[in-house]
């Protein structure tokens, strides 16, 4: 079983130095012939995008949003190129339900730019015959889960056993946030050493830190960093924070997570309408190229687009 998990961990990671070069550095030895330092690649590995709730086009009944207006494609680009964010991971907010087609409308119109985790019902395992296709569909690499509330459930009473190793089998990467149980996905990152487990905001939710402790939330994430196949985003840190910028009391958990995982197995992200006034797109990057001195120029060229790049299998 170890050696499989190694087999995952150097196939991948091997894949990820030939995926991308925007963040190499040119030799001090190439003198005064060197050509500059390529700018570093920037991934956001998580944005919500959503449209009015209209006739035409409802929301899943009860569904709240992050903002009070839609967060569309035309505000979301200029803010990236101001921030100088290149490519972002676009995982459809839980009012979309399962549909793509708004996510995929910004893959259409910015080729290169957008890549999207589909949605599905984890109680319905018809879903997995469309699997083999499933990153077929355009823009689509992954599948992201949101497992909160009478949810939770399904993760012990058998609801959820269908899915991990349909999503193993089909090659599809899967990034998951839980209310509190990250530790219940050990035995499955177990079973299915070849399924690509990506916890999303560093294990930790705001309902959840009420009942486990942020500091708790953290361990649990960092206990899954045995596996290979385990990977994690720092995510929506400003969210959780009781700070203003730049969340130095943040700074300790990253560093945990950061020790554990390793540059490769880690990704940037923002979720920026879960904590939109907290800082600006800019600020969110700079948390991390400049305010983490634990971080090595190398290191952040792996954590602020390379490896979640790599982890996706996004060219």
């Amino acid at each position: 079983m170890l050696s499989s998990r190694r087999g995952f961990l150097n196939t991948t990671l091997g894949a990820g130095l030939a995926l991308v070069t925007q963040g190499a550095q040119p030799s001090a030895a190439q003198g005064p012939t060197a050509q500059p330092a390529q700018r570093r690649l920037i991934v956001d590995s998580q944005i919500h995008l959503w449209k009015a709730n209209t006739p035409d086009r409802p929301w899943v009944p009860g569904a709240e949003p992050q903002l009070p207006e839609p967060f569309t494609i035309e505000r979301l680009v200029p803010m990236m190129n101001e921030a100088g964010v290149d490519r972002v991971v676009i995982v459809p907010p839980t009012l979309e339900g399962t549909r793509l087609d708004y996510a995929q409308e910004a893959v259409r119109r910015y080729p290169g730019r957008f890549a999207i985790m589909g949605r599905i019902a984890l109680d319905d395992p018809q879903t997995a015959q469309r699997f083999p296709r499933w990153k077929e569909q355009p823009g689509v690499v992954g599948i992201r889960l949101n497992i909160a509330g009478e949810q939770a459930k399904w993760l012990t009473d058998g609801t959820a056993d269908w899915f991990w190793p349909a999503a193993e089998r089909a090659g599809i990467p899967v990034m998951f946030l839980t209310n509190g149980q990250t530790a219940l996905f050990g035995p499955i990152a177990e079973r299915h050493p070849r399924l690509a487990l990506i916890i999303d905001h560093m294990g930790v939710a705001s309902a959840a830190i009420q009942t486990h402790g942020l500091a708790n939330l953290i361990g649990q994430s960092a206990a899954l960093a045995r596996y290979p196949n385990v990977s994690v985003k720092l995510s929506a840190s400003p969210l959780f924070s009781s700070e203003p910028y730049p969340f130095r009391d943040m700074a300790p958990h990253i560093q945990r997570l950061f020790e554990a995982y390793g540059p490769r197995r880690c990704y940037w992200g923002t979720d920026i309408t879960n904590s939109l006034a907290k800082a600006t797109y800019r600020q969110r990057i700079t948390q991390f190229t400049q305010e983490l001195p634990f971080l090595s120029e190398e290191d952040k060229n792996w954590v602020m687009g390379r490896a979640i790049m790599d982890r996706l299998g996004w060219a």
